[in-house]
């Protein structure tokens, strides 16, 4: 959808405080071969925090051993968002694109919680 820069230059010290990490404004989506669901336990930017409408949860990872965090709506958890379950979207202090030379259908291994 490419609306995280909006987001992010919004609430960018939101997600700096959560993470601890300032945030490239954007993120890399990533298509699974299977539905993925969040772990128990995630960093959560609730909507009340900020006066919003949509909660966050935001996972830590790593990609090409960077720390980074996946990045899901409550609504893209529940199956009701924009997103299938299948896809992720990732998040770190990067353009991951071009500082790795991503192109779409590239393969990348991501470990998650």
């Amino acid at each position: 959808m490419g609306n995280f820069s909006f987001w992010l230059e919004k609430l960018e010290s939101y997600y700096t405080w959560k993470t601890g990490m300032r945030l490239f404004p954007g993120t890399l989506n990533l298509r699974l071969a299977e539905p993925y669901s969040l772990p128990a336990k995630v960093i959560r930017l609730e909507k009340e925090e900020y006066g919003g409408t949509v909660s966050v949860s935001m996972a830590p990872c790593t990609i090409f051993g960077r720390r980074a965090f996946l990045l899901r709506t409550d609504a893209n958890e529940a199956g009701s968002g924009h997103y299938a379950k299948n896809i992720i979207e990732i998040a770190t202090d990067v353009k991951l694109r071009d500082a790795y030379g991503l192109k779409d259908g590239d393969e990348v291994e991501v470990g998650l919680p």
